[in-house]
């Protein structure tokens, strides 16, 4: 069998027009003329037999193909641009800006971060925790250079790295307030995946429900379940002692996955933001999350 090699430095042209959405800022970023940014695309079309841009509209869009093409093109450029910076030694202090959802497993990350930063001590992180929708477009205003964020069927832009867990319903162990009606949620504030899921699970079924208690942290959430307020959707990660875990035995709908992705721009990440990047995909594996989405099929592994 002949294998067809992807010339990185082609990749790498692709994503940075597929980011900045534009061949002109693209090539002021990369130091090359707009005429080479297009000859390498074109090139890279030919080698792949289709149409990568769609250049047709007033701004640079993906294809289908393109959609497709993306997420392998990133994680080829970490993992090529994370060795060259583990082995090349290149300067690596800097700022990060890390975003993290609040109702997503942040204990678990500002864990990964903290050994992060112990390694790597001449780098410096700023975390901002908010609602994944904000993340992300304080990611696409250049606010941010990594973001960890929910979304829902539909991936969003810059997505380099995905896995999905599955929430379940937890209570307080010595508690039943499940079972009144209607029944009392505790949830972050509007816009959380985690509450959308809750709502939309028990209009499925006609269950009436309230929401009683809403707060923007996760430790807030956690504290008013543990004392009786009402129910709440959690991952494993986020289950804590003095919890207990409702199932459809009593009489609770099962909740749909959600989706969290790292997020970032390739091209416009730093050395130091490389590294992290590599450092928390490890974490991930390293955790034992095994199944980890499929770049070319972003919704058949469910995490286990």
């Amino acid at each position: 069998m002949r294998y067809q090699n992807l010339p990185v430095d082609m990749l790498r042209t692709f994503v940075a027009v597929a980011e900045l959405k534009s061949f002109t800022r693209t090539g002021e970023v990369m130091g090359r003329t707009q005429p080479a940014v297009s000859l390498q695309i074109r090139r890279l079309e030919e080698i792949l037999n289709c149409k990568l841009l769609d250049t047709g509209g007033r701004v640079v869009a993906l294809t289908p193909e393109g959609e497709l093409l993306i997420r392998y093109a990133r994680q080829i450029l970490i993992v090529n641009d994370g060795a060259v910076a583990e082995l090349s030694r290149r300067p690596r202090a800097g700022t990060l800006r890390v975003g993290l959802p609040i109702d997503y497993a942040v204990a678990f990350f500002q864990s990964a971060l903290s050994h992060f930063i112990r390694e790597h001590t001449e780098v410096e992180l700023e975390i901002y925790c908010d609602l994944s929708p904000q993340l992300m477009h304080r990611l696409e205003e250049g606010q941010l250079d990594l973001v960890i964020a929910m979304y829902d069927r539909q991936a969003a832009a810059n997505l380099a790295f995905a896995w999905a867990e599955r929430p379940v319903w937890a209570v307080a162990s010595d508690c039943d307030i499940h079972q009144r009606l209607p029944i009392p949620l505790v949830a972050h504030h509007s816009g959380c995946e985690y509450r959308d899921r809750m709502t939309r699970a028990l209009d499925q079924i006609n269950r009436p429900w309230r929401i009683v208690y809403s707060t923007p942290g996760i430790s807030g959430l956690q504290n008013a379940v543990l004392s009786g307020w009402g129910v709440s959707a959690l991952t494993q990660r986020t289950l804590i002692s003095g919890m207990r875990i409702l199932s459809e035995a009593d009489d609770m709908p099962p909740l749909s996955d959600v989706h969290v992705g790292l997020h970032y721009k390739h091209s416009l990440l730093s050395t130091a933001g490389l590294l992290l990047a590599t450092h928390i995909m490890k974490s991930l594996q390293d955790s034992g999350q095994t199944g980890l989405i499929k770049v070319g099929r972003p919704f058949d592994t469910e995490m286990k």
